[in-house]
């Protein structure tokens, strides 16, 4: 079990009813409901193809990734360039409440321009696989477990924190790994780290390598996930359950290639799983606005089927969906639009249209209606749809003007709404 437990932030105990989007009950190691971010967006998000981020940029998105409540902040290191050297100590000299980490090559030159910038931490990693020992720096493991050990112990005798982690953990021997882990668990590491950087692994093997390295060490465990093939939140999700204890997210998951696990889609996954832990630690209404934040710096649009903030994320349009959505939303969503300041809505200009939308779209309008002029407007609908689909201000006209002869047949006019 990991040495140092992560603040639960007032998390209250669960209910007698199990959730059933909850973490497996043999999981007893699982931290779905207490885990920590660790928000690379001005790391690993730097990597992304469009990104450049100035300094006022880094600060604007560094305030408010803390004010959305992540643990910690990670940012490229300082050894990159001069001007990332200078923003790694501005965003460290913010006083901000969550940790500022950097992240380094397992080398003293880069540890200690690190540990002079100011950082809470240093994210040390190597790469461990055979294609990285052969075609990248080129070590072999003795020279890694020495090198590792001098780096440990400089960081360690600063008095920052210090993760240590493998690169392309999941194409490494697994015996050449544990070995590793444990060894820099005996120096006092604060976390190790699993890799997965070509997003080659699958949820069950993620769950099987925590598992097992949750056995070998007593520090806390990180997990960066790369999404080149779409499992990076599934495979977050896996490594918590197996008793990972911190995540890598970077905002709309951007990075080098397509990216790392995103923020909203984590949030999505472990809203799910413990919505009260969640709502409790992180402030949900304000995701779309960092969302939009980033977006915007890099050049980018929120693609329309986000995790939560994407336009279509909360709308329903098939007629059986639109009624039970009426009547009960949990009928047709898990997350609730509104814990994250989001709204529903119920599309009803176009031909998959039911009547019971309709009839709902009436009464927001403050049109009095039958079920059986209801019905009659709706196939009109319909019929319009038929020939391409409407938006809701034609759809509200048609519904005045269906209301209007209504009224003036009740009346007794002779513009019935049958020759409308």
């Amino acid at each position: 079990m990991s040495s140092a437990p992560l603040q639960t932030n007032g998390h209250q105990a669960p209910s007698q009813k199990r959730n059933p989007y909850a973490g497996n009950l043999s999981d007893y190691l699982s931290r779905t409901s207490n885990f920590a971010i660790i928000e690379s967006t001005l790391r690993e998000g730097e990597q992304f193809a469009n990104a450049f981020f100035d300094t006022a940029k880094k600060v604007e998105i560094a305030k408010a990734l803390d004010d959305f409540g992540v643990d910690y902040i990670e940012i490229t290191s300082p050894a990159a360039s001069e001007n990332s050297r200078q923003d790694c100590a501005t965003i460290a000299g913010l006083g901000l409440k969550a940790k500022i980490l950097t992240h380094v090559r397992c080398h003293m030159d880069d540890a200690r321009i690190a540990v002079e910038t100011g950082v809470d931490g240093l994210d040390v990693v190597i790469g461990t696989s055979s294609y990285l020992r052969e075609f990248s720096h080129g070590k072999d493991m003795d020279y890694i477990t020495k090198q590792a050990t001098e780096v440990i112990n400089y960081i360690k005798s600063t008095g920052l924190e210090v993760r240590f982690s493998s690169e392309d953990s999941f194409r490494s021997e697994l015996v050449d790994l544990l070995n590793l882990y444990r060894h820099v668990d005996q120096l006092g590491v604060n976390r190790v780290g699993i890799a997965d950087t070509v997003g080659c692994a699958s949820p069950r093997q993620v769950y099987e390598l925590v598992r097992t390295l949750r056995g070998v060490v007593s520090c806390d465990i990180e997990c960066h996930f790369h999404n080149d093939t779409g499992c990076a939140i599934a495979n977050a999700y896996a490594a918590l359950e197996a008793g990972a204890t911190h995540i890598d997210t970077s905002v709309l998951g951007i990075g080098e290639r397509n990216g790392i696990t995103p923020l909203g889609g984590l949030m999505a996954r472990m809203y799910a799983a413990d919505q009260e832990y969640v709502k409790g630690k992180y402030n949900l209404p304000g995701l779309r606005d960092l969302e939009n934040l980033v977006a915007e710096a890099v050049d980018i649009q929120v693609p329309f089927n986000n995790y939560i903030t994407g336009y279509c994320a909360f709308t329903h349009k098939a007629g059986i969906h639109a009624k039970a959505i009426l009547n009960n939303p949990s009928t047709y969503e898990i997350l609730k639009p509104e814990d994250f300041g989001m709204t529903r809505y119920v599309s009803i200009g176009h031909r998959l249209t039911g009547w019971n939308a309709v009839k709902s779209r009436c009464e927001q309008l403050g049109l009095e209606l039958t079920d059986a002029e209801v019905k009659q407007v709706t196939q009109r609908i319909k019929e319009a749809a038929d020939q391409g689909p409407q938006g809701i201000d034609a759809v509200d006209r048609l519904l005045r003007d269906f209301h209007r002869h209504i009224i003036a047949s009740r009346a007794g006019s002779p513009n019935s709404a049958a020759s409308s």
